[in-house]
């Protein structure tokens, strides 16, 4: 049973929330404050996050850059419906996906339900893959989710992660906006192709030093190194 952590001060809304996860086999605990939350995301066995922005002792992006300096956990921002720049913000601070409030409880499940698909390589995968990629300065092993860049670990949220993993199955191919969209979150998800930008931007800090994702003017991304020589 997956476990995911609600970080919310509305008491109100944990509760029923907590009821309805349950019916598709998902705990949902919850926390009414960051200090609250941040000390059970310490404790483990959690498996996703699901963060409000409005909070009291910091808010939902401060909360969230505090998790990715400690953690990769997926997580979920609940946003203003329309406030996009919230949306940005989230995702530039490392979240994986946004919910806007209001929202219907079905549709957090999906959301939920898509980050922790995402977040486990399956066995299937792993073969097509070959189990690691290995090119030029970079290792992409897609069964531990790693990656290694000039053999030094880089950590990479979920999103991140397989973004990169769908450059480098095949370098120097271009993918357009929509397709690493669809590829990342699904067509059944109404997301914008800003989005694309902010985590390729995420992406190519931590891989620095290297050079490696190309931007084609109205064209997409291309991953630009060639496989290491056996």
């Amino acid at each position: 049973m997956a476990r995911i952590l609600l970080i919310d001060d509305d008491a109100q809304l944990g509760p029923p929330l907590a009821a309805y996860f349950a019916r598709f086999d998902m705990e949902l605990v919850c926390a009414g404050r960051p200090s609250a939350g941040l000390a059970r995301l310490r404790e483990g066995g959690l498996d996703a996050a699901i963060l409000d922005v409005m909070l009291p002792e910091m808010d939902g992006f401060a909360l969230c850059r505090t998790i990715r300096k400690e953690s990769d956990i997926p997580i979920l921002m609940l946003t203003a419906r329309g406030d996009v720049m919230d949306r940005v913000v989230g995702l530039e601070l490392g979240a994986d996906d946004y919910v806007p409030k209001p929202f219907e409880p079905r549709e957090l499940v999906a959301r939920v339900q898509t980050v922790l698909r995402r977040r486990v390589a399956t066995p299937a995968a792993a073969a097509t893959a070959g189990g690691r990629l290995v090119l030029d300065g970079l290792v992409v092993d897609t069964a531990t989710r790693s990656v290694l860049r000039r053999g030094e670990p880089v950590e990479l949220t979920s999103t991140e992660f397989d973004l990169l993993h769908l450059l480098a199955r095949e370098p120097g191919k271009v993918y357009s906006r929509d397709d690493i969209l669809n590829h990342l979150r699904g067509h059944e998800v109404d997301l914008y192709t800003r989005a694309v930008d902010i985590v390729v931007s995420r992406l190519r800090k931590k891989l620095e030093p290297l050079d490696c994702i190309k931007t084609l003017r109205n064209a997409g991304y291309a991953l630009a190194l060639g496989r290491a020589a056996p």
